[in-house]
């Protein structure tokens, strides 16, 4: 049975990564790794392959391709009188009012293929837990997501490989567009911050399951932990999809038990000696290697299974939690977590569309060709901001 919907009620959630540092693994935690075996003359000794990274670099270019299309799509001169950057044609920027991050409008990015629960539950519309990933919300959203990328990504795919970082950056993305869609269930998502959350989950677990070829394991654990909790802790900022960035997080955390795995030193080591010099044979990974990647797996395939149960049986998870909405917005005497949502009053007669706002009671008359839900979306929003 489909939900009933506000009248022209548009809100974006952005995944936003405000005060994401330039992080590098081995910045982190120095990796063990001598320079020449010793005294055996073998010449330079590299126990763990370096990758060149090519994919993240494409990630970002398939982002910012995509947010071009976007604003290309969304042609603000023709849809809006107050247009940003109007010397950039159908580039140009929607209202501050309706996009302050410098972007398209809400129902551009809907099109485009923005996380929208109707749309994936009662549209058939699955997709969008992934197509949502690649779009952005603005020029600020999409430099910060992609700074971070960077900073992040090529060096975990200099350490690991493009398989695995890949798997980790996309399965993850889809485990904070899962959450997220379960708890925030009104306006759209998107963005790629539970993906990037995602490769901070992995490096957390990487440290973990790896934990004997650190040497400054503790200065390590707490480095990473401190990154992870302050960019958590900005999520709690009103407009911000908190939900994506834990989700992204919690799943990326137990895929690096699965992806991220390291041989021991040891057996490296051995593989890289002369047979007549291993005295002992060293097992390639430790048992609790073993029991944190069978485990992680079952939990990972298991929370999965739950969510997209839930998900599609229509289930808002707040129901079930009373306080978990705390977790992507924490009111103040300076802000409040509560959307704003416009509703407006239409009549159209031919291509002539009348609508009235029911909060500020401005009026307007419109000539639409084809008129749709999203383009009243967009023009309700704008008469009531």
């Amino acid at each position: 049975m489909a939900r009933d919907k506000p009248a022209a009620n548009i809100e974006i959630k952005v995944h936003s990564r405000h005060g994401d540092p330039a992080v590098e693994p081995s910045a982190a935690a120095a990796r063990s790794r001598p320079s020449r075996t010793p005294s055996t003359g073998f010449g330079q000794f590299r126990p763990f392959k370096k990758w060149i990274p090519w994919l993240v670099p494409v990630f970002v270019v398939v982002n910012s391709v995509l947010f071009s299309i976007t604003m290309y799509v969304n042609d603000c001169p023709k849809n809006s009188a107050s247009c940003i950057g109007t010397f950039l044609g159908r580039f140009s920027f929607q209202p501050l009012k309706e996009n302050p991050l410098l972007g398209p409008s809400p129902s551009t990015l809907e099109k485009m293929g923005a996380l929208e629960v109707d749309k994936v539950v009662y549209g058939h519309q699955p997709w969008r837990l992934i197509s949502c990933l690649w779009l952005h919300a603005g020029v600020f959203h999409i430099l910060a997501n992609m700074l971070s990328l960077v900073c992040i990504g090529i060096r975990l795919e200099q350490e690991f490989g493009f398989v695995r970082i890949g798997m980790l950056y996309i399965v993850s993305g889809f485990g904070g567009s899962l959450l997220s869609a379960l708890f925030i269930q009104s306006g759209i998502s998107v963005g790629a911050s539970g993906a990037l959350f995602g490769l901070l989950g992995g490096m957390l677990s990487e440290l973990l399951t790896n934990w004997t070829i650190y040497e400054n394991k503790l200065a390590a654990l707490l480095t990473l932990v401190f990154i992870i909790v302050i960019n958590l802790a900005v999520g709690v900022l009103p407009h911000v999809d908190n939900f994506a960035h834990i989700g992204g997080f919690i799943s990326g955390f137990f895929l690096g038990f699965v992806f991220l795995v390291r041989p021991q030193f040891g057996w490296v080591s051995q593989q890289n000696a002369p047979r007549r010099h291993s005295s002992t044979s060293k097992a390639k990974y430790m048992p609790y290697q073993y029991v944190l990647w069978i485990a992680s797996l079952l939990l990972l395939i298991a929370g999965f299974a739950v969510g997209l149960v839930f998900l599609f049986r229509g289930e808002n998870l707040n129901d079930r939690c009373s306080w978990c909405h705390y977790l992507s917005c924490i009111p103040t005497s300076k802000w409040s977590c509560n959307s704003q949502k416009f509703s407006c009053e239409t009549s159209q007669l031919g291509n002539q569309l009348n609508m009235t706002c029911l909060s500020n009671g401005r009026s307007g008359s419109y000539s639409l060709a084809n008129s749709n839900s999203s383009e009243a979306q967009q023009i309700c929003t704008q008469l009531c901001s």
